[in-house]
């Protein structure tokens, strides 16, 4: 006869509809070995071993963050001239302080860097990879340190192939601005990040043929 149980589980579950976290209660089979819900680390039976090591390695993911610098271009003709705009997207956060950053998440099981990159972006900005192109050669990692633990921000650099295209908000957002480099610098809080915007100009700039 198979026995069942109810699990709890604490899930940082990131969403359009939900909070970044939430309880959820999910009826399991001893006879699976563990709790079936995406991004979880339930386990049955669970060992002060194995619980140990989920604990670690939540920890560890939870401090690397991966998100997409999204920019767009008003052109003024076929060609990008000094004269035409660069703007960048900020979101403002619904909670905390209400940082403004670009699109950007924790990395979830099984992900790589840069999926984590586009799903955060598709999550808080409603922009897929059919929106944008990425723009190779671009990389930067953000390091700073958060509660007295190291965290690293990755962000690739991506440009909407439609400048039009609108933006969706997840419910962790409250605003969302385009501005040009030296404005998306003076409404972000850390210099590292500054730094990032300012180097992303200059990169979309340095890429296009003199016209």
């Amino acid at each position: 006869m198979t026995h069942t149980t109810k699990v709890a589980c604490v899930v940082a579950l990131k969403s359009k509809r939900t909070a970044p976290k939430q309880k959820h209660s999910q009826t399991l089979s001893r006879a699976d070995g563990g709790c079936s819900v995406g991004r979880c680390f339930c386990s049955l039976p669970k060992t002060a071993e194995s619980a140990a090591v989920s604990e670690s390695l939540l920890r560890v993911m939870a401090l690397r963050a991966c998100g997409l610098i999204v920019c767009r271009t008003l052109r003024s003709g076929s060609a990008l001239k000094m004269g035409d705009e660069i703007e960048f997207l900020l979101l403002q956060t619904s909670y905390g302080k209400h940082h403004w950053t670009p699109p950007k998440g924790h990395v979830d099981p099984g992900e790589d860097d840069l999926q984590t990159a586009l799903r955060e972006t598709q999550e808080e900005a409603g922009l897929g990879e059919k929106h944008f192109r990425i723009l190779e050669g671009y990389r930067k990692e953000l390091r700073y340190m958060v509660k007295g633990q190291p965290k690293t921000v990755v962000y690739w650099l991506a440009e909407l192939c439609d400048s039009g295209t609108s933006i969706r908000l997840s419910e962790e957002h409250q605003d969302y601005r385009w501005l040009g480099v030296e404005e998306a610098c003076q409404l972000s809080d850390y210099k590292d990040m500054q730094e990032a915007l300012r180097e992303a100009h200059s990169f979309i700039l340095n890429r296009q043929e003199p016209s």
